[in-house]
């Protein structure tokens, strides 16, 4: 869970989470939407990947990245838990 938060606690992270959220795409694609370079892009998809919020998938030269809800999901699961001991 530390893995996740950590890459939550990232605006460019948090970025493209909602890039992914409407469609799938490449690293290149997911760079021309940021004005940083592009083994930056690759070392926040690598925490994505991580934290399992993103997952990929090898096609020829590119990679295509996928946003991973089931982990989301997992989080509003354990915060609702969280709540529920706190009443």
């Amino acid at each position: 869970m530390n893995r996740l938060f950590k890459a939550l606690n990232d605006a460019t992270r948090r970025e493209i989470l909602e890039l992914l959220k409407e469609k799938d795409l490449n690293a290149g694609d997911i760079a021309q939407h940021f004005s940083i370079s592009k083994p930056s892009i690759s070392h926040h998809l690598d925490l994505l990947k991580q934290a399992g919020l993103v997952t990929s998938q090898k096609d020829g030269q590119f990679v295509t990245y996928s946003i991973n809800t089931t982990v989301m999901d997992e989080l509003m699961q354990w915060i609702v838990q969280l709540k529920k001991t706190d009443s």
